[in-house]
């Protein structure tokens, strides 16, 4: 993929209740790469996450692929970012292709039941990408908790859009789905996305992501390949921890291990 940038911040600013929450948060990311958004709690990760996608009043600009994101309209903006809250719950017992769908709304599928054949196929790719093809047809809300966080994120991925947001998408899941749904966000990536993943797992941060953002206190104080952007200066500065540092099968570990 090209390095150009296709995903550009330009003084992101967010306050939120009058408290300022993001300051002059400026990046530019390319098409193919995975960013880890990494910081400790209350930095600030996800009200950057929710201003990229324009769901809170920021000042500041975004532009997507040469587009500013301020004049497109709420729909065109919801098919170029598709965007995976934290802790997604579903209250409604609908079944699980029903919610998978419902990630075509933004491309005019209004009703989960009349799919047209692309987005059909759409959810289908979606729903095999997070191995949620085995469920289905059963109630969301009949899922464990795991489970839900998956077809969150099969929903989010039938949007097929070039720039996927997603906050802690590994939280709530076993270590096998973890780094599944890790390798499938760098696989997203490595199709042509920008992806971005808050996670405060920085082992998979490591592993997994091109580029490491870290933000503290609102500001980007790092913005590297992992082995810099999580240097054993930046872990003790930022994270107050020290960490083992190794190598496997050509990928960085690094295993938060001490409070300094």
């Amino acid at each position: 993929m090209s390095a150009a940038p296709y995903l550009v911040a330009d003084g992101l600013r967010v306050a939120l209740g009058g408290r300022p929450v993001v300051h002059d948060v400026s990046l530019a990311l390319p098409r193919g790469h995975l960013a880890a958004l990494v910081g400790p709690n209350g930095a600030g990760k996800t009200s950057l996450l929710r201003a990229l996608a324009g769901l809170v009043p920021a000042q500041g600009r975004v532009m997507l692929g040469g587009d500013d994101m301020g004049g497109l309209s709420a729909r065109e903006r919801a098919r170029r970012f598709a965007y995976l809250p934290q802790g997604h719950v579903v209250h409604w017992p609908l079944p699980v292709r029903d919610i998978v769908a419902l990630g075509r709304y933004p491309h005019g599928a209004t009703d989960p039941a009349r799919l047209g054949r692309r987005d059909a196929e759409a959810v289908d790719r979606a729903m095999r990408a997070a191995d949620v093809v085995a469920f289905a047809d059963r109630r969301v809300t009949a899922l464990s908790g795991g489970e839900r966080s998956r077809v969150a994120l099969a929903r989010m991925l039938a949007v097929e859009a070039p720039v996927v947001l997603a906050d802690e998408p590994v939280a709530s899941l076993d270590p096998y789905h973890q780094i599944e749904v890790l390798a499938l966000l760098q696989r997203t990536a490595r199709a042509g996305a920008v992806v971005i993943v808050v996670t405060h797992d920085l082992g998979l941060a490591a592993r997994f992501a091109d580029r490491v953002l870290v933000l503290e206190a609102g500001r980007l104080v790092g913005d590297d390949v992992p082995g810099v952007a999580l240097g054993p200066a930046p872990l003790a500065e930022v994270f107050r921890v020290g960490a083992y540092r190794s190598g496997h099968e050509g990928q960085p570990v690094i295993v938060p291990w001490s409070a300094v």
